[in-house]
C-alpha cells in the first residue's frame, strides 16, 4: 500500500485561509443553492483584463498594477476551457500549455471522483467543476494579494476562444472585466511582427517558410511587391479578430452587465489620463489626478521600451512601435480588400471605418 501524502503545513494553512475568506459570509450565503457559484464570498474584489493578443493587454496591466490599491498580474490562464497549446515545446516556450479551466474540465480522474463521491454524485458534475474553478481562482489570486498589501486583484486573461465572457459569467459572477480593443488591422500587423521576432529569437512560432521569407525581405527593405502577408494568413487573422472580439463585445454587456467595460487602445494613446481615471473608477479605487498620473507615467512607452519614443521602431522588442494606424504602412490594396471581406462590418461597428467603401 503506497504511503499517504500529507499537504505541507504552510500550504495547508494557505488553503484554509483562502477557504475561510471564500466562506466568510456565513450562513446566509451557505443557504443558497449549489448551482449558484456566484454566492461565494465577495470579500475580495476581483477583475480580469482581457483582449486579443497584441491589443495592449500587457500595457494596460502595467498601468493598473502601478496603482497603490491594485495588484494586476498576468497571465494566469484561468479561463478558456476550450483552448490548448497542442504544439507547446517546453524547451523554448514560457507560455502555459493550457488554462486552469481546461485542466479541470478535462481531468477524467476529477470528474470520476465527483460522479462517484457521496458528497457530490447527486449533483451536476459540471456545476461542481465550476465551483472548484471558482475556489481555485479565488485561492491563487487572494494568496498573492495578501502578500502585496494592496486591496483588489486582477489577472491578464487574453481572449483565447469565443467562450471567455460566458465562462466568467458562469464561474465568477461579480468579477469585473475590462476588455481592451484595438483596430484589427493594427493588431494583425503587430501579430505578424511578433511571429517574425519570435522566429528570429528561436522561440516557438506558427509561420510558414513563405511567411518567414516575407519578414526577411521586409527587414532588408524588399517589402514590395510580395507584401507582408500571404492571403491565407491575413484572412485567418482577420477572421480570428472578427470572431473573438465580435463575440466579446456582444457577450460582455449581455452577460456581465455593469461589471463589463471596454477601452480602446487608440483612446489610451490619445487621452491616457482620462481613460485610466475612468477605468480606476470602474474598479472602485482612488481616482485622484496625482494617482492617475502616476499610473500613466509608470507604464509609459518610453519606460516600457527603455528609452524609445512612440514611433521609434525596434523589431526585436515586445513593445515594437506603440502607435495606431501603422497598418497603412503594410497593407496593400489587396490586403485591404481581403481584410474588409472578412471583418469589414466589425470595423464599422467599432468605429474604425465609417462604411465599406474604404
Amino acid at each position: 500500500m503506497p504511503p499517504q501524502r500529507s499537504l505541507p503545513g504552510r500550504a495547508y494553512a494557505r488553503v484554509r485561509r483562502a477557504l475561510s475568506r471564500v466562506f466568510a459570509g456565513g450562513e446566509p450565503e451557505l443557504a443558497q443553492t449549489r448551482t449558484d457559484v456566484g454566492v461565494l464570498a465577495r470579500s475580495t474584489p476581483v477583475f480580469f483584463v482581457t483582449g486579443l493578443g497584441k491589443s495592449g493587454t500587457r500595457w494596460l496591466t502595467k498601468i493598473l498594477d502601478s496603482h497603490p490599491e491594485v495588484l494586476c498580474k498576468g497571465e494566469g490562464r484561468f479561463f478558456s476551457a476550450g483552448w490548448m497549446r497542442a504544439d507547446l515545446n517546453p524547451a523554448n516556450e514560457s507560455a502555459l500549455p493550457n488554462s486552469l479551466y481546461y485542466a479541470l474540465t478535462h481531468s477524467e480522474h476529477l470528474r470520476l471522483w465527483i460522479e462517484r463521491s457521496v458528497w457530490s454524485r447527486d449533483g451536476d458534475p459540471d456545476e461542481h467543476i465550476d465551483a472548484l474553478m471558482r475556489l481555485a481562482t479565488e485561492y491563487f489570486l487572494t494568496a498573492e494579494l495578501s502578500k502585496s498589501g494592496k486591496r483588489i486583484v486582477g489577472d491578464k486573461s487574453p481572449l483565447l476562444d469565443e467562450g471567455f465572457m460566458q465562462e466568467v459569467g458562469a464561474v465568477y459572477p461579480g468579477a469585473r472585466v475590462i476588455h481592451i480593443i484595438r483596430d484589427g488591422r493594427d493588431r494583425t500587423v503587430s501579430s505578424m511582427h511578433r511571429g517574425w521576432r519570435r522566429a528570429s529569437q528561436g522561440y516557438l512560432h506558427r509561420l510558414s517558410p513563405e511567411e518567414l521569407a516575407r519578414g526577411k525581405a521586409l527587414r532588408e527593405g524588399r517589402h514590395e511587391p510580395t507584401g507582408a502577408f500571404t492571403e491565407e494568413w491575413l484572412r485567418q487573422a482577420a477572421r480570428h479578430w472578427r470572431l473573438l472580439v465580435g463575440r466579446a463585445v456582444e457577450d460582455g454587456p449581455a452577460l456581465l452587465g455593469s461589471d463589463y467595460t471596454e477601452v480602446r487602445y487608440e483612446d489610451l494613446l490619445v487621452r491616457p489620463n482620462e481613460e485610466v481615471q475612468r477605468l480606476l473608477g470602474f474598479l472602485g479605487v482612488d481616482t485622484d489626478e496625482r494617482v492617475v498620473e502616476r499610473c500613466v507615467s509608470s507604464a509609459s512607452f518610453e519606460k516600457l521600451s527603455r528609452g524609445r519614443e512612440r514611433g521609434q521602431e525596434d523589431p526585436s522588442s515586445f513593445y515594437r512601435k506603440g502607435v495606431a494606424g501603422d497598418w497603412r504602412n503594410y497593407f496593400s490594396e489587396e490586403d485591404r480588400r481581403v481584410f474588409k471581406e472578412e471583418a469589414g462590418e466589425l470595423l464599422i461597428r467599432l468605429g474604425y471605418e465609417e462604411d465599406l467603401d474604404w
